[in-house]
């Protein structure tokens, strides 16, 4: 007997599964400094399988609901965008989850609004109470981000004074400004792809990605697609200079949204490439120009696109380097050193190679391409985390043609998901038993759920 799925049962369990996940957060999170448990902590244990009980929970809310959406009657889009709500709605107050990028974030904006140059100092150079936030790692390093999002992060900064709690507040509140603007956009962006919208509203909004990254982590990444995604719905319409600047002002947020320049000539230029590609470029260059003017950050972020990444990085091309150097060390040469830069050239070759045979050779329609394209960005790239996935699948869902590529994604999904400690920090074998038996934990609850509403079906049938 199968076990019986609707709207109203999903939505249950998933504010369940995010409600427990807030409530594990509240020790097990990357809390502030001040209020950071010892690792071996009760408090902190019991935290963390928490958090990977309502992650499991979450999860399985969102695959039985992906049931409901490839049924004989699919919710609406405006039924799917309130489960949305409901599945967020505990996260917005819990701490900072699975990341501490907002405190650099914080920091970062800080420094702008201190006129600190970001682009050539980390933010030690600041100090006080908000540099302390920063990861280690990051205390000395320039910020790769454009002067969209720090002059955001410094209007946060001025707003809010450089208090903490309303710091994280605000940024939570710009995040889900970003989901919000994500999911306007692609029902849009579906039904121009031929796509069932109530399908791209599920994988590219209701993933548990955004959820767990985006809105739970308050990652930049959110603004820069919500700006993508309403970029390409208004270059498709009548507004195709209003989608040019919307799309460069993604841009200037991360700068991997720039590709979805090039969708929009594809869409527009059919019969005018030139044309398209001269006023394009001409807008963008226009729009860089005068953001850049006002906002006073000057163009750094160019160069600090070379920020350097994590040393425990699990990108493939930094994973190869670390394993070539090491190897290439034992054997004593004198280009171990180097292996690690080869790797990250050989990955930037890989991606130009990849978008290139992408847009020339399969031709995809414009936004399945450009999702494609992103999703290469991400995974050949020096760093890969995995709120990065979400470039690619964001897009993907709106325009993937096919339902065994969505049934990728969505697998995919689900296993990035269950693969960042809620800290941010790397995990220990002690830390990984007690998130393996949050999730074991979840499956037996699921499994009781699904055996006490089938026995009354087995007696009424028996």
């Amino acid at each position: 007997m199968a076990f019986p799925v609707d709207l109203r049962r999903c939505q249950a369990l998933g504010l369940a599964g995010s409600a427990v996940l807030a409530l594990g957060g509240e020790t097990a999170g990357a809390l502030p400094v001040r209020d950071l448990l010892a690792p071996a902590s009760a408090r902190a244990a019991l935290g963390l399988v928490g958090v990977y009980f309502g992650v499991v929970l979450l999860i399985a809310a969102w695959a039985l609901l992906g049931r409901v959406v490839r049924g004989p009657r699919p919710p609406t889009p405006r039924s799917l965008l309130a489960v949305l709500v409901v599945w967020a709605a505990p996260l917005l107050l819990a701490p900072p989850l699975f990341s501490r990028d907002v405190y650099s974030y914080l920091a970062q904006g800080a420094m702008v609004d201190a006129n600190i140059d970001v682009y050539a100092h980390g933010p030690a150079r600041m100090g006080g109470p908000l540099a302390a936030e920063v990861a280690p790692v990051w205390q000395h390093t320039a910020t790769p981000y454009g002067p969209v999002f720090l002059a955001i992060a410094s209007g946060l900064a001025g707003l809010t004074s450089g208090q903490l709690p309303a710091g994280l507040i605000g940024m939570r509140m710009v995040a889900l400004l970003g989901v919000g603007l994500m999911a306007v956009a692609l029902p849009r962006l579906a039904r121009y792809s031929g796509v069932e919208p109530a399908a791209a509203l599920w994988l590219g909004a209701l993933n548990p990605l955004v959820l767990l990254h985006l809105v739970a982590g308050a990652h930049n990444d959110a603004v820069m697609l919500g700006l993508l995604g309403v970029g390409l719905v208004a270059a498709r319409g009548r507004r195709y200079v209003l989608g040019v600047v919307l799309v460069t002002l993604a841009a200037l947020v991360k700068a991997p949204a720039a590709l979805g320049l090039l969708a929009i000539v594809v869409m527009r230029g059919r019969t005018h490439v030139v044309r398209t590609t001269a006023t394009t470029v001409g807008v963008a260059l226009a729009t860089t120009a005068v953001i850049t003017a006002l906002t006073g950050t000057g163009y750094g972020w160019i160069a600090a696109l070379r920020t350097p990444v994590s040393p425990d990085n699990w990108s493939p091309t930094s994973v190869l380097g670390r394993a070539t150097g090491a190897l290439l060390h034992d054997l004593g040469s004198e280009l171990a050193p180097l292996a690690l830069p080869a790797w990250h050239a050989a990955g930037l070759v890989a991606t130009a190679a990849a978008v290139l045979h992408i847009w020339l050779k399969l031709r995809p329609s414009p936004v399945y391409a450009l999702g494609l394209s992103l999703a290469a960005v991400a995974v050949l790239g020096p760093a890969i985390r995995p709120w990065y996935a979400l470039w690619g699948l964001f897009l993907i869902a709106a325009a993937a043609p096919s339902g065994s590529v969505r049934g990728r994604v969505a697998a995919a999904s689900a296993l990035l998901a269950l693969a960042v400690l809620p800290s941010g920090g790397p995990p220990d074998a002690d830390q990984i038993a007690l998130a393996v038996s949050g999730g074991v934990l979840a499956l037996v609850v699921l499994w009781q759920a699904h055996q006490a509403v089938r026995a009354p079906v087995l007696e009424r049938t028996a």
